[in-house]
């Protein structure tokens, strides 16, 4: 509060009024909530538990949050609305106020426990036109919400319709994710950046002209700038955001007798950018036709990044282009916009935006690569690969027709650490064994590079000729890789390899180890004939092991191939938990397949998060 001297110089404000009125309604509060909630157990526990899920997601925390004071006055209200009983379990309770939450917009329609219908009260719409959040209390003139923003309530809305959602899943775990699990914003968030020092947001207020919202909020500066600095970011981020929350630090306790702290003393704001994988990577903001009257609020917004440009239908449009070449680049471009829009709007220099966005992604890099991080590399390879299958499907003169091409590697599933690098032999470093129809190394040159062969499965379709017997059927499948060779040769042009168990492939610079299989020799492998000659069926090393190649690898590439097209940030997270695993020196005890599956867990079953956007770390 400020000295009374001031108070009789500067005039009320909705703040200064909605902190008055606090202090003078707080008996009554706690006279409504103890009549509410004193002989209902099942309340009390319900307010309990909904504390604690404010807590778990850090909502209450700082000035302006949702606090437990807040959540007790709404069950108030949702008892005096009927919409929970009293005799409603703490369950109950939660589930009502938590569907309330995630399905009522106080920032649009808000809510009052005023029951009085005196016309001289201020109405909604009036509390509407100086707060973000309207939630009046019994006497129908003070503002609950009166300092949440609408940042913090679209946040406590988001968590509540995950958190109905995860109830709804019914899952065995769910109480303990939704109320024993921490979620704080470091980890809830695909992006987080600092705004240090606090007080560069007084030449942000200056820059924005918010001299009301300055004497509204008592010369707080932070809580002055906090909004338009929200909604600025949100407008330039636009298709690429999700939710944007920010987090303060709470006020400090000072003793009577001192002056209290600083704005500028009390840390840092933090805001979190929870993304959307859609637009995440586009690197055009495309605006209005030059001759439209919005052409000019595109061009006054984004500043010298703003240019026309005509495009490829003839049209001539307002353009705003980020630098950005590989996907490693792109996944950054909200850091772009934060930094130009801060700096253009808010005077605020990128220098005091700290921003943590992909920090870890450099792992991923190669030791020639330092502006990607294997995705391009990747996507090459999985494209020739495609183009082998087609070639696979359309070969000619086999004895079978090809039923299925399947990849077993994890280049061919998004998952290898550093994916293989296309080489072409350069001959004068070989000698030609024409005899052998093989490339030797000659021993005064360099040695040459090592390409990783990427297995690909061949399945052939069944046929009444292919013999019952194991060693006969692998005879056939010798004779199908010789023949595999010999066609791809022929008909395409490929340099072959052919071994008994599998033919290598030289294409585009790639090796792909093709091996023939038929569906029926893991069967067969499984057959034991006793004495009598009775057939049994029973797991032998080898079977395991041939269904695990030519089976479940394929089907568990193809699965996460598919996890990779609806969640792009999935090969990073996978290949950065491979490349910590081995960095302990773990590699032996846990597997590729092993590792690929935990990283596919977190996007299959994120809760209570939700799946990663914004890249790997």
């Amino acid at each position: 509060m400020l000295p009374l001297s001031l108070e009789m110089a500067e005039p009320p404000t909705p703040h200064y009024n909605s902190w008055v009125l606090q202090d003078t309604a707080l008996e009554s509060h706690v006279q409504l909530l103890s009549t509410v909630l004193g002989p209902a157990l099942g309340l009390k526990d319900g307010v309990a538990l909904l504390k604690v899920w404010l807590r778990q997601r850090e909502l209450d925390k700082g000035r302006g949050g949702f606090s437990g004071f807040l959540i007790s006055m709404l069950v108030a209200f949702l008892v005096s609305t009927r919409k929970i009983h009293t005799t409603m379990s703490g369950y109950q309770v939660l589930r009502s106020v938590l569907q309330f939450l995630a399905s009522t917009d106080l920032t649009i329609n808000g809510i009052s426990l005023c029951l009085s219908a005196d016309p001289t009260l201020p109405a909604l719409a009036d509390f509407h036109q100086a707060f973000p959040v309207v939630f009046l209390d019994s006497s129908g003139r003070l503002n609950l919400c009166a300092d949440v923003t609408a940042a913090t309530y679209h946040q406590v809305q988001h968590e509540a319709r995950l958190s109905m959602a995860l109830l709804d899943s019914k899952a065995d775990d769910a109480l303990q994710l939704l109320l024993m699990t921490p979620k704080p914003m470091i980890r809830t968030f695909d992006h987080v950046l600092h705004l240090r020092p606090l007080s560069r947001l007084q030449a942000a207020c200056h820059r924005l002209k918010l001299w009301p919202e300055l004497q509204d909020n008592g010369g707080d500066y932070v809580s002055a700038a906090l909004g338009p600095l929200t909604t600025l970011l949100e407008q330039g981020l636009g298709s690429r955001l999700h939710l944007l929350a920010h987090s303060r630090p709470p006020v400090p306790e000072w003793d009577i007798s001192q002056e209290p702290p600083k704005h500028k003393d009390s840390g840092a704001l933090t805001l979190g950018l929870l993304l959307r994988p859609e637009g995440l990577t586009s690197v055009l903001e495309l605006g209005p036709e030059a001759d439209q009257p919005e052409a000019a609020d595109f061009r006054q917004f984004w500043g010298s990044r703003s240019e026309l440009r005509r495009f490829q239908d003839g049209a001539i449009r307002e353009a705003v282009v980020w630098e950005a070449a590989s996907m490693f680049q792109k996944r950054l471009i909200p850091h772009q916009v934060v930094t130009h829009l801060l700096a253009l709007h808010a005077d605020i220099p990128d220098t005091c935006v700290h921003y943590a966005g992909s920090l870890l992604d450099s792992l991923l890099q190669g030791l020639k690569e330092s502006s990607n991080t294997g995705e391009e590399a990747l996507a090459a390879a999985v494209r020739c690969y495609d183009d082998l299958s087609r070639q696979l499907w359309g070969l000619e003169g086999l004895p079978l027709t090809v039923s299925a091409v399947q990849g077993a590697h994890p280049v061919l599933r998004y998952t290898e650490v550093f994916p293989p690098a296309p080489v072409r032999p350069a001959y004068s470093f070989y000698e030609h064994l024409r005899e052998r129809a093989s490339l030797v190394p000659r021993p005064d040159k360099p040695c040459p590079a090592y390409v990783e062969p990427m297995t690909v499965i061949c399945h052939l379709e069944g046929s009444g000729q292919w013999p019952q017997d194991a060693e006969a059927i692998r005879r056939v499948r010798a004779a199908f890789q010789l023949r595999l060779a010999e066609l791809l040769s022929q008909q395409h042009g490929l340099r072959c390899r052919a071994a008994a168990t599998h033919t290598d492939v030289l294409k585009d610079g790639f090796v792909f180890r093709i091996r023939v299989a038929y569906q029926r020799e893991p069967q067969i492998l499984k057959e034991i004939r006793s004495p009598e000659g009775m057939i049994t069926l029973r797991d032998t090393p080898a079977s395991l092991r041939l269904e695990r190649d030519t089976r479940q690898l394929p089907l568990l590439s193809s699965a996460l191939h598919g996890l990779q097209q609806q969640h792009p940030a999935f090969s990073g997270v996978a290949r950065l938990a491979k490349r910590w695993v081995r960095a302990q020196l773990l590699g032996e005890e846990f597997t590729d397949e092993s590792l690929d599956l935990v990283a596919a867990s977190l996007f299959l079953h994120p809760e209570p998060f939700t799946p990663p956007s914004g890249g790997a770390g």
